[in-house]
């Protein structure tokens, strides 16, 4: 999804506690005009969690028939986007003449490199009646080596997507590999995805990786001696950590390797200021593709 806004970066309260946790963090409400979105990365005091720059929690928005997503033609380079459902539905359409519906367990994952564009909308049978949208979209920045390859799309039906149980935790691993699975869907460098369903009272050993954080999308859990309560994000050190869900929760593990410092303006994340200006003015004068079956329309960039 497009960031709506110049200002990419969004507030967040930041806490510390147990010697586990490095930060806590809790991300401001943003209304983006009938649905609101919980930006958690990039904030001021942490910009990624490995090579994760952008961490939105949409929803849940309840939509009303004729209303709904309808986010225009924009662009990104050196960067893929990652886009997961709970529930709902979005029509993903970019310059490559993809067409693809994306629904619940299903992973989206977009390789923009050079630069791509594309949009966000819904099917005429889902906007034409009430209907729901909860999600995750995500950025990964790309390591050097890849930030300018050619662009690609890469859909995974939900029955794609490894699951199984540890202690009774049901889980899926969504990207990279945990608890003994290895998801199919493409990486670039080390990168940790998994969900997890806890009842309350369950336990849960995070994997290790050089850099890992937990979203709490529902619930409430305790790491070590620390409350984490629901939309709060903990990034964690090194060390063993054990999550107990002290009521029913649903989160999200992101990590990975560490990757160098990756600027962020708008849609363009980059490893150069230089490389992210002209991608600036290349989408002012028109010169990125467009997307097929929606070209008359695009967002400009902001001023």
């Amino acid at each position: 999804m497009s960031n709506l806004s110049k200002e990419t970066e969004q507030p967040c309260d930041v806490g510390a506690a147990c010697g586990a946790i490095e930060l806590i963090l809790q991300p401001k409400k943003k209304d983006l005009g009938g649905f609101s979105v919980r930006r958690v990365l990039p904030t001021q005091a942490r910009k990624m969690v490995g090579p994760w720059i952008f961490f939105d929690h949409m929803g849940p928005a309840q939509f009303k028939a004729g209303q709904g997503i309808n986010v225009r033609p924009h662009p990104h380079i050196n960067l893929a986007t990652v886009t997961y459902l709970f529930e709902g539905e979005i029509l993903h359409r970019d310059s490559l003449g993809s067409h693809q519906a994306i629904r619940p367990g299903d992973i989206n994952l977009m390789l923009a490199g050079r630069g791509i564009v594309h949009s966000e909308r819904e099917r005429a049978e889902v906007s034409c009646v009430d209907h729901t949208l909860h999600g995750l979209q995500l950025w990964l920045a790309l390591p050097e080596i890849h930030e300018e390859a050619e662009p690609g799309f890469f859909h995974y039906p939900s029955q794609q997507i490894p699951h199984t149980t540890v202690g009774g935790v049901s889980l899926r691993v969504m990207m990279g590999s945990a608890y003994g699975l290895t998801s199919p869907v493409k990486v670039f460098a080390e990168t940790l995805y998994v969900e997890a369903h806890l009842q309350a009272g369950q336990t849960l050993i995070l994997p290790d990786t050089e850099e890992r954080a937990v979203y709490i999308a529902q619930g409430k859990l305790r790491a070590q001696n620390t409350m984490l309560n629901t939309y709060s994000m903990a990034i964690f050190s090194p060390a063993q950590v054990t999550l107990t869900a002290v009521e029913e929760s649903r989160i999200a593990i992101i990590g990975g390797e560490k990757l160098a410092r990756r600027f962020i303006d708008w849609n363009f994340v980059s490893s150069s200021k230089a490389r992210i200006e002209q991608a600036k003015q290349d989408w002012k004068a028109g010169n990125f593709p467009k997307v097929p079956g929606d070209e008359a329309d695009f967002i400009p960039l902001p001023e």
